[in-house]
């Protein structure tokens, strides 16, 4: 808000427009919205200047009043640094202390002593802000006794509130020129954006090449008349326009056009000339096909801000795509079909966020699209550094694996770059054993990137020699982009859901998922038994060895029990230091014996020493009633029994078992 200060207008000095009786409503709203803008102590180190400029305004209003020039006004900052005139007029006296003073009390300060220019009255008023009532300046007063009768405590606490009325002046000033200037920016954007909607619609509406590039001419001109802009083709294009330039690539050099031209990307240079500074910039002709040339501009860099050179470069990637259709137009159906093609596929590929449906999906779309006989498509097992199929309509690959650096797959993975075979018969470079069990002599591959990284590839054959096209090359390439993204949305979807469903500190499931997953097993299973594992006096432990150690514990009696219970069981943290185990088709009998495993190993192995508690439940088909709620209950009271009965035991639902 405070970051650029600027100068004031001479209104700020006149009266206030709002004292005449037809504005005074307006006026009263004005007052009443601006009151309630206000500093804040995190704009305090920011507050010089303005402080400064409203010392400036308040001194300028006093001029009238000279036969108070002999007192000695100032203000400081918060951090006791001077923002007035400076203390020339008062050289002997140490007002900093008396600064500082009033700043820690947050109260008036008056000193009186001597000096050699005799006896002085010191004086120092806070400042406040008017909303916080934060202490943001002070205001001092030094007056010599020969003037003890201009002026007193009374007068210098007028004067402190005059400056604070200047300084607020000043602060609503900035604050409205704030908000003038953002409106200003706002409009400016909102008109360039007309602007190049307008030149959008009407380089779409022409398929001629030279009143595209007309266009584009036009628009600089219109737009920013001292601007210089030459094009230069990359290839015969006749043209009446002496603005439009063959580019000699190997007569240029390395200069900006070649060096735009041939990296493909937009290239600022800045440089000095006289006591302009130039900003010379090499902007692409590009399309989806290729570059076909490089606009060079030059202007002045005062005269353009970032925001212009972001229009220049849509209105030249519109003028390139506007080209690329003129040039191309017997090609625009083709282009519009794949377009197509991607959309759906896209659209297809994000309904699901299963990794296997996407490769089935993936590979069955692929197979279509491109006609192939045959399609595989592979994934990086990081752990194996295997490629493994995962998805083929080639029986014999199966579920099978091969090397990181073998076969087609591997030398995806090397290049990083998709292959196009019209003849595998004259291709020694690798083997493939997906070519040869396939009989394909065409192949055209790509490699699956996830997050960036190669991590699969896809393949796709054809008995018949030059069966797939350059075309074909290039959309398998594109179309694998958007199954890479589709498997990284997939990855990055079973990642959450698996975080989500663990505890961070024990490593357990947590409490909801293990509902789901007994919900789950009742309406297909016909028993199984629920323990509830309680640590006993776990606040003790707390509160003994502190929290970071109950920690530990927690985590050591999860381990316990993790490694206590078989694989198919499922262990999860219940809720505090409570956990929880369901143990599937077995009844509370079996479940004991897994319980009582648990209580004796955590006694022994917990360090520090710490014992459980635990209630067991079962349910079985033929139950009244089989819920999860009900489950939970029983073991519950039964813990509850554990727990009253002395702890460390474990008790079953209406039977109790001492260890």
């Amino acid at each position: 808000m405070l970051e650029h200060l600027r100068s004031k207008p001479a209104s700020l000095d006149s009266r206030s427009s709002g004292d005449s009786a037809s504005s005074a409503a307006p006026h009263e709203a004005h007052v009443f919205w601006m009151q309630k803008m206000d500093i804040t102590p995190f704009d305090f180190s920011y507050l010089g200047t303005l402080l400064q400029q409203a010392y400036t305004d308040w001194h300028a209003q006093r001029k009238p009043h000279s036969d108070r020039s002999s007192i000695i006004y100032n203000v400081w900052n918060t951090e006791g640094i001077c923002m007035g005139q400076g203390n020339e007029g008062a050289p002997l006296l140490d007002v900093h202390s008396t600064v500082m003073q009033c700043l820690e009390t947050g109260q008036a300060q008056s000193l009186r002593g001597t000096t050699e220019n005799g006896e002085y009255h010191l004086m120092a008023e806070p400042l406040f802000s008017r909303t916080n009532k934060d202490m943001f300046a002070v205001f001092t007063a030094v007056t010599y006794e020969q003037h003890r009768d201009e002026t007193s405590e009374a007068v210098v606490r007028s004067e402190a509130l005059h400056y604070r009325t200047c300084f607020y002046r000043r602060f609503e000033y900035i604050f409205m020129t704030d908000l003038l200037h953002a409106h200003e920016q706002t409009a400016r954007e909102e008109h360039r954006r007309s602007i190049l909607f307008q030149i959008v619609q009407r380089m779409h509406d022409k398929m001629d090449v030279d009143a595209i590039l007309d266009e584009v001419f036009d628009s600089i001109d219109y737009l920013y008349p001292t601007t210089c802009m030459t094009l230069y083709m990359s290839q015969d294009q006749s043209s009446l326009n002496p603005r439009i330039k063959p580019l000699l690539v190997h007569e240029r050099g390395e200069d900006i056009c070649v060096q735009s031209f041939m990296e493909g990307k937009l290239i600022v240079v800045r440089s000095d000339e006289g006591e302009h500074r130039i900003l010379e910039v090499g902007l692409p002709l590009k399309g989806k096909q290729g570059i076909y040339g490089v606009f060079h501009i030059e202007m002045n860099e005062e005269l353009m801000e970032d925001s212009d050179l972001q229009l220049i470069t849509m209105m030249a990637d519109t003028a390139g795509t506007a080209f690329e259709n003129a040039k191309l137009h017997e090609q625009s159906n083709m282009l519009i079909q794949e377009l197509r093609l991607i959309n759906d596929l896209t659209q297809r590929l994000n309904k699901s966020l299963q990794l296997m449906e996407i490769y089935q999906f993936s590979e069955q779309e692929l197979k279509d699209i491109f006609q192939a006989e045959s399609c595989c498509i592979l994934q990086l097992n990081d752990s194996t550094d295997h490629f493994e199929v995962m998805s083929s309509n080639v029986n014999e690959l199966g579920r099978k694996s091969f090397p990181m650096d073998y076969g087609i797959a591997g030398l995806l993975y090397q290049t990083e770059e998709p292959l196009i075979l019209s003849n595998y018969a004259k291709y020694d470079r690798v083997s493939s054993v997906f070519m040869d069990l396939t009989g394909s002599m065409s192949l055209i591959a790509s490699p699956l990137r996830v997050n960036g990284e190669v991590k699969g590839a896809i393949l796709l054959g054809h008995p018949k020699k030059q069966y797939f096209s350059y075309d074909n090359y290039r959309l398998l390439q594109m179309l694998s982009i958007h199954i890479g993204l589709a498997l990284s949305n997939a990855t990055l979807h079973a990642e959450v859901r698996r975080l989500a469903n663990l505890d961070m500190l024990t490593g357990l499931y947590v409490r909801h998922y293990l509902d789901s997953v007994i919900h789950e097993r009742q309406a297909h299973e016909f028993c199984g038994s629920l323990i509830v594992v309680d640590i006993d006096q776990f606040k003790q432990v707390n509160d003994t060895f502190g929290h970071q150690t109950g920690d530990q514990v927690l985590k050591q009696v999860s381990d316990i029990v993790t490694s206590s219970v078989r694989p198919e069981d499922i262990c999860a943290r219940w809720g505090g230091e409570e956990l929880a185990i369901y143990m599937p088709q077995i009844g509370a009998r079996q479940a004991l014996e897994y319980a009582e495993i648990i209580r004796t190993r955590v006694a022994e192995e917990t360090r520090p020493s710490v014992t459980v508690s635990s209630g067991i439940a079962e349910w079985n088909w033929m139950d009244e009633k089989v819920s999860v709620e009900s489950l939970f209950y029983r073991a519950d009271m039964a813990l509850y029994d554990a727990k009253h009965g002395g702890r460390n035991r474990i008790v079953m639902e209406e039977q109790e078992v001492t260890r």
